[in-house]
């Protein structure tokens, strides 16, 4: 179980990210963050983890206290909780394969990722992730030779390797054409359903979150406006999430 209780964060003393936002999420859940850009959506998944630090409020995973827990506790907290982003987050100039390897670098020793060395486990694991996501012919390819689709793919695998019992997914598809951005959705739920893994995933278009997510909740300025099922997102409640002049689309 994820707890989240009034969780805020204030950037520079006066911008309000989030504004006491509390919910909590089961394992094996596919939880969708919603709401225009700006709301808070990668705020709040950034301080789950915290790469972003929260000015107050708890996050608490299996009765831990993340927002309470100290740098090397954090790292350890940090190996189980996988990390996608809207930008992929690659190194370019490198190798796919070294780029999934790097999903190990809170298990290895360090000096061994300095000379990028990694035990042939981990590399028998990174080819068996890249073969679950569909690009194990491209473990040879610099990053950046790759579409957008597969590099997110290849940020897919890199966050497998740390073994996650949760995917934090930050606006995911927001840069890839409908086609890809399905592609890629379709993973994330078969590591949810396959795996158990939980996902929290950021987005902004509603069909989305109604063929993927079991639950979803919506930020408007930093605040928790909704919390239920897809379905129950009819248009008043849209138009409350994303403004009286907003229009569905799909």
């Amino acid at each position: 179980m994820l707890e989240v209780k009034n969780l805020t964060k204030m950037y520079d003393n006066e911008v309000l990210a989030l504004d006491s936002v509390s919910f909590a999420a089961a394992d094996g859940q596919f939880m969708a963050v919603i709401g225009l850009s700006g709301s808070g959506k990668s705020t709040l998944l950034r301080c789950i983890n915290r790469l972003v630090e929260p000015t107050a409020g708890q996050v608490i995973w299996h009765g831990v206290d993340i927002t309470a827990a100290p740098q090397e506790d954090l790292r350890l907290i940090r190996r189980r909780i996988g990390m996608i982003f809207q930008h992929f987050n690659l190194v370019t100039r490198s190798t796919v394969l070294t780029n999934v390897l790097s999903g190990r670098l809170g298990y290895v020793n360090p000096l061994w990722s300095l000379v990028n060395h990694f035990p042939k486990e981990d590399v028998d694991k990174a080819m068996d992730n890249l073969k679950r996501v569909g690009i194990a012919d491209k473990a040879q390819n610099r990053a950046d030779e790759l579409s957008g689709g597969q590099q997110q793919r290849v940020g897919i695998a890199r966050a497998l390797m740390q073994d996650p019992q949760i995917l934090l997914a930050d606006e995911p598809v927001a840069s890839l054409d409908p086609v890809l951005a399905h592609s890629i959705m379709r993973i994330l739920k078969r590591l949810n359903q396959e795996d158990g893994i939980s996902v929290i995933c950021s987005l902004h278009f509603l069909d989305l979150v109604q063929q993927y997510a079991d639950r979803a909740i919506a930020l408007n300025e930093g605040q928790l406006v909704f919390d239920g099922l897809p379905h129950e997102i009819d248009d008043q409640r849209f138009k409350e999430i994303y403004g009286q002049e907003a229009e569905r689309i799909g």
